[in-house]
């Protein structure tokens, strides 16, 4: 285990003991004491909220090891305190194990090696209490803070007192709201939109969840989850949309697309939508609902004072509207619903009542969070620059709709949905169909819309048009006054890196706060990674943004936070994703090896056409697929080209978006290409997915949400390869992906291409390979053609922008 607090602030003595108080850990009593054993001792009782009585208590005492002959019961009467008894203490409570995870004899041995803090003096009341304060700071084994493990234990609720605004620890919002009271209304807000052509505005379905404290006067802050799949999806809809990828590639005709015309995926009516009229305004919502779309991290600020909504927008179950998939529609829904919470646009009671009602209860500040989809919803909203949005937190958010479902002009899927597009996302979320009368109203124009987008995506093609134009987001990015932060996975293929990159490069102009976390997950959230404080960076973020608590969450957060891949459990810290030396190293390319400095003049070649009994089982298995493509000797060997490296001489640090440089010719007048960037060397590597380390270890609060502890673990044995990143490219986009050239047979032409973003450490003694192929069986179209590619290897390069390595492959 290693532990990596970033949300933990240092305060000194004063703050600490006055912060102490706040919390019921320090009062004039104790710090009258003079005798730091007898301080200690208490401190460490009142760490066991369970227990009730002064018996249960000495009991509590006794069940501590203080040293390797002494309880902490027996300690306390007959020594004076010691570091080493106070660690064995502090690591127990910490849920660590004497014996099995430390020494008694050394704790302070095992803090330093996990990198838990401690202190090596104390021996007196002052560096009692310091130690203390940064003890209930600390994450246990399970990666939660103490404090907040001691307060799902009962800590704050011990208390009963009456909760009137929220309290605040180390800069951190505590759980002290009751959950068991927590307040469910659903209101519907009406938006600026007739997407299904009623000639009414459409209304929105949003169900919040806020602290029953709010009867009272207290006004709280809003997460706002905007998720299409709140209401219900339409799993077997979706599925028979789904488009076939064993397709031939086809030529296209030349020429470039014009952006600006409409591409028939706009519904348009010449009524203007009536806005309704509003009889009454009331404070108390009509309807209710027991179970909703939950997202831990929200669940985890409920407990602190914050309500949360959620809403699935337009087209979904119980709302009005269609779905648009990605649209500037469905962004201007979900900002309709933060307008409503700031007090700038109405909502009703129910979907057919003309009384209104107002989120009386809010402060006005509001942020959004969610994974996929529902980060890119925030991320849209926030291009809006609405009012009200102080932040966003956006996970594994699409900031280019053409960056998910195509790639330089090709159709390319989203990793693991082949055959999913815009029309088929929009299909499957598409929940109002499920309430069969509601739908019977608007089945045709849905239908038409249905179409629409099929038209406007121009799966055909693949180039960027109108429709891809319309639902790119990095247009709009100026216009963002929120401050960001943004998570993604470096191994994520649904989603993928140029998304998250892109957005961060345009983030950079802005005068705002921007945060960026890369992890070694897929397409995954990380709230309950142990070896990362992610819901306490969270909380120190948004006490700040949505409670505007003076706490350096700006300063204290570093600005880009990576996860090692090579070491389990290690974050790096930087100011930027891309290296500051722009130099372009070059590798060339000669036959099987990538060289620093000239090669000669030399040709190589291979044909993308499998016989069918190979095509028809890398079509199923695409795990033998990739092992094929990237192993020397396999099937694949004619039907690819790899070049490799020597050994590395040293670690060599790869960041930014690799760029190869190709003079390539096909003996048809359509092709494409497919680029893999690859880690050869035999070793033991992070699983790209976290393993289960306790099963419901985390607390959310007192008898409220339980989470998983969860981490990367290194893989049980060695891999001779890991894929670092790869790209596509359709050879008739080889300048732009809206403009189409012409591709003559066995011509060669020259063109540089992009792969996908990457962070990546390569081990010393490992290769750097690059691998040249066509048919991509997990993204691509397959059309197993007789397609034949050439290349004069003595123009192709690969570029790795600052990278270092002049002598790492001598």
């Amino acid at each position: 285990m290693k532990n990596n607090q970033f949300a933990r602030l240092k305060p000194n003595l004063k703050t600490k003991i006055a912060e102490l108080k706040q919390i019921n850990f320090l009062n004039q009593s104790s710090l009258s004491l003079t005798d730091p054993i007898q301080l200690w001792r208490e401190l460490v009782v009142k760490a066991f909220p369970q227990a009730k009585t002064a018996a249960v208590q000495t009991t509590k005492l006794a069940s501590l090891a203080a040293t390797e002959t002494e309880t902490l019961l027996d300690f306390t009467k007959n020594h004076p305190i010691t570091s080493t008894a106070f660690y064995n203490v502090a690591l127990q409570l910490l849920d660590f194990i004497a014996d099995t995870d430390f020494s008694l004899n050394n704790p302070l041995e095992f803090c330093e090696k996990t990198q838990l803090p401690c202190q090596k003096q104390i021996t007196d009341c002052s560096s009692v209490i310091s130690a203390w304060y940064d003890l209930l700071n600390t994450q246990n084994k399970q990666g939660q803070l103490l404090l907040d493990r001691l307060a799902g234990d009962g800590y704050f609720a011990n208390w009963k007192q009456p909760v009137t605004r929220p309290l605040f620890f180390n800069g951190k919002a505590q759980p002290i709201f009751d959950t068991t009271k927590l307040q469910r209304e659903t209101v519907y807000v009406e938006t600026e939109l007739d997407t299904d052509l009623d000639g009414k505005l459409d209304l929105v379905k949003v169900d919040l969840i806020r602290p029953a404290e709010t009867a009272n006067a207290l006004k709280v802050p809003v997460l706002f989850t905007a998720s299409p799949y709140n209401q219900g999806t339409n799993e077997a809809d979706a599925e028979k949309l789904m488009h076939k990828m064993s397709v031939p590639l086809q030529h296209k005709q030349t020429g470039i697309e014009d952006l600006t015309s409409d591409d028939g995926a706009k519904s348009t009516t010449n009524v203007a939508p009536i806005s309704r009229e509003i009889s009454d305004t009331t404070k108390s919502a009509q309807e209710t609902f027991t179970g909703e779309f939950s997202y831990r991290l929200n669940d985890y600020f409920l407990a602190r004072g914050f309500a949360v909504v959620y809403s699935a927008g337009i087209g979904t179950k119980d709302s009005d509207g269609l779905r648009t998939c990605g649209s500037i529609a469905e962004t201007i829904a979900a900002k309709n619903v933060i307008e409503w919470l700031i007090g700038d646009r109405p909502a009703f009671v129910s979907r057919n009542s003309t009384q209104a009602i107002t989120a009386w209860w809010s402060n006005g500040a509001v942020a959004m969070t969610g994974k996929s989809y529902l980060g890119t919803l925030a991320t849209a909203v926030a291009t809006t620059g609405v009012t009200g949005l102080k932040t966003i937190i956006a996970e594994a958010a699409i900031s280019n709709w053409y960056d998910y479902y195509r790639d330089h002009g090709l159709v390319v899927a989203p990793g693991g949905f082949p055959g999913e597009d815009a029309d088929v996302l929009a299909q499957e979320c598409f929940s109002r169909k499920q309430t069969g009368g509601d739908y019977l109203k608007i089945k045709e124009t849905a239908q038409q819309q249905l179409a629409a987008i099929t038209i406007g995506q121009d799966r055909n093609s693949g180039n960027y048009n109108y429709f891809w134009d319309q639902r790119n987001y990095l247009k709009d990015m100026q216009h963002i006054k929120a401050d960001v932060i943004l998570v993604h996975g470096l191994n994520d293929w649904n989603v993928k890196l140029r998304n998250v990159y892109n957005t961060w490069q345009k983030l950079q102009a802005l005068p705002i706060q921007k945060k960026l976390i890369l992890h070694q997950g897929q397409h995954i959230y990380i709230n309950n990674l142990r070896s990362l404080d992610f819901t306490d960076m969270m909380n120190l973020w948004l006490s700040h943004e949505l409670y505007g608590l003076n706490n350096q969450a700006e300063q204290v957060l570093p600005s880009v936070l990576v996860q090692d891949n090579i070491t389990p459990e290690k974050w790096l810290t930087t100011n930027r994703w891309q290296s500051s030396n722009q130099a372009l190293p070059t590798l060339n390319l000669a036959p099987n090896e990538l060289k620093v400095g000239k090669v000669s003049t030399s040709k190589a070649h291979f044909n993308d056409q499998l016989s069918p009994e190979k095509f028809e089982k890398y079509q199923h298995n695409l795990t033998s697929w990739q092992h094929d493509l990237l192993t020397n000797g396999s099937p694949l060997e004619n039907h690819r080209l790899l070049f490799k490296t020597k050994p590395s001489n040293h670690k060599i640090s790869l960041r930014g978006v690799p760029q190869v440089t190709l003079k390539v010719a096909v003996n048809q007048n359509c092709g494409l290409l497919s680029l893999m960037l690859v880690d050869y060397g035999v070793a033991r590597r992070l699983q790209e997915s976290p393993s289960v380390l306790s099963f419901r270890g985390i607390q959310l609060g007192y008898n409220w949400q339980e989470e998983n502890a969860v981490d990367f673990k290194l893989d049980a044995q060695p891999s001779p390869w890991k894929m670092i990143t790869k790209g596509h490219l359709n050879l008739q986009n080889r300048q732009h992906p809206w403009q189409v050239d012409e591709l003559n047979p066995n011509t060669y032409y020259s063109l540089t291409t992009e792969l996908q973003p990457m962070f990546y450490q390569l081990p010393a003694g490992h290769q750097l390979g690059l691998i040249i192929y066509a048919t991509d069986f997990g993204m691509t179209v397959q059309g197993n053609q007789n397609l034949e590619y050439s290349f004069e290897l003595e123009n192709c390069h690969l570029n790795l922008p600052g990278c270092q390595f002049e002598n790492a492959f001598s």
